[in-house]
């Protein structure tokens, strides 16, 4: 069985990064990172390309949503 984080985002680069930074630096890795951006406009796609390197299993999306509870429905739909 495989351990999922889900994080979503909108317009927060710098929180995103900070979150990205930090579920990398865990020393437990058996995990898939799942993240879901609401089509932000404040650069962080680019933070989760900048980052992706850093884990084994991401996967992630960046397009418009519905509010919080659509994203999160999302992100545990992936």
């Amino acid at each position: 069985m495989r351990l999922s984080i889900i994080t979503i985002n909108r317009n927060n680069a710098t929180g995103l990064e900070k979150t990205m930074r930090s579920v990398a630096s865990q020393t437990f890795k058996e995990f898939e990172y799942i993240v879901v951006d609401g089509a932000s406009t404040d650069g962080s796609a680019d933070v989760i390309k900048k980052l992706e390197s850093e884990f084994a299993h991401l996967k992630w999306v960046s397009e418009p949503d519905k509010g919080i509870y659509n994203a999160m429905n999302k992100g545990i739909r992936m």
